[in-house]
């Protein structure tokens, strides 16, 4: 019969095992501290790896609560439908809390090409805050970026991040990556925005979610506007250039990927039926086709926004903690003043209702 061990001595065989394995570094490293400092020491040391208790039959049982209590590493995340102003308030955030990085996670983003048609935000906007995972993957090498895959690569981002002491921002409003990479467990063969599964509200990181949102009827409406904004900075010619007409001619496959960003599919559809570059002039058939084709990108805009909207709903019911902003006010000045330049009236309002909330949050989550 094996002795029971009292926990007098199992605390002293464990500070003989520690001391014997901590000595070399602390004798190279601390030749001058008593023997009493030295033994401080190797208990602070060992405060982050509690020892094994040792039960009645003398079985060690390793103390497996204290390991799942390791300090997770901060994170911001902002999400929120497409056009609510996250990639906004990120830079506003991220220079006011500097030294921060911020992490795409925009899956039609991370692709190279079509910066207008995917709304990428414009170097000059950036105000040097490094972006990760913008415009980085070329589809002829990787094809359409899973889930999984994001999760793998942005994983390592942000340790790297985290490693330099600097705070990252996770921000984009494709939930499926943003689900992807924050749970401890993910199943990539399982739709959890589906009735049929559950969200897991078990996360890998200490996360600070701020949840941009608008009431429907006025975002609907902006949604609208920023279509024709972007067909004013050129997304039209970018497209044209996009599907050239060799490929055209030769009927190729969109590339993977960036086949699903709003935009490209509807004027796909009319550039095969008006290849650029043969048509100078529109007449009224082919105008009427223009429009359709933008009817359809405010049309299936809406539909985004609503989706993303409803998965937002289904993980802030699982338990994710989202601190909802609400920007409706905004949109409805920039509605009415037809100007998103940062002296308009909106940016004032901006700030009362989204932006001042958000700071005072994010300072809290850091101070914790």
């Amino acid at each position: 019969m094996k002795p029971v061990l009292s926990p007098t001595t199992t605390t002293a065989n464990f500070l003989h095992h520690q001391q014997h394995f901590f000595s070399p570094f602390l004798s190279s490293s601390l030749p001058s501290f008593s023997k009493r400092r030295r033994r401080r020491l190797i208990m602070a040391a060992c405060t982050t790896a509690a020892p094994a208790t040792v039960s009645s039959s003398g079985v060690q049982q390793h103390n497996h609560h204290h390991r799942q209590q390791r300090k997770k590493d901060k994170m911001v995340v902002i999400m929120g439908a497409t056009g609510t102003g996250k990639s906004r308030l990120s830079i506003d955030l991220a220079t006011r809390f500097s030294p921060c990085e911020i992490v795409n996670s925009d899956k039609m983003q991370v692709y190279k090409g079509l910066d207008i048609t995917t709304n990428k935000i414009a170097f000059h906007d950036r105000r040097e805050v490094p972006h990760h995972f913008l415009g980085e993957f070329d589809t002829d090498e990787v094809g359409e970026l899973p889930a999984s895959e994001f999760r793998e690569r942005a994983e390592l981002t942000i340790s790297d991040i985290i490693s330099r002491k600097r705070t990252p921002f996770l921000v984009g409003g494709s939930n499926s990556f943003v689900y992807s990479l924050l749970v401890e467990e993910y199943d990539p063969d399982s739709d959890v925005f589906n009735d049929s599964n559950s969200v897991s509200s078990k996360l890998r990181y200490d996360c600070c979610f701020l949840w941009v949102d608008s009431s429907l009827p006025v975002l609907y409406e902006y949604l609208d506007k920023r279509v024709d904004d972007m067909l004013d900075l050129g997304m039209f010619r970018e497209l044209a250039e996009f599907f050239d007409s060799d490929e055209l001619d030769r009927d190729l496959e969109i590339p993977a990927g960036l086949r699903k960003a709003i935009g490209v599919p509807e004027f796909h559809r009319y550039f095969k039926k008006y290849p650029p570059g043969k048509y100078k002039d529109l007449d009224r058939v082919r105008r009427g086709a223009y429009e359709e084709a933008v009817r359809e990108i405010k049309e299936n805009t809406r539909q985004l926004a609503k989706r993303q909207i409803g998965k937002i709903m289904r993980l802030r019911r699982a338990g994710w903690d989202l601190r909802r902003l609400d920007a409706t006010a905004t949109f409805r000045l920039l509605l009415m003043d037809g100007s998103d330049d940062d002296d308009s009236d909106w940016r004032s309002v901006w700030e009362r209702q989204v932006l001042e909330p958000s700071v005072k949050i994010v300072k809290r989550f850091l101070e914790e």
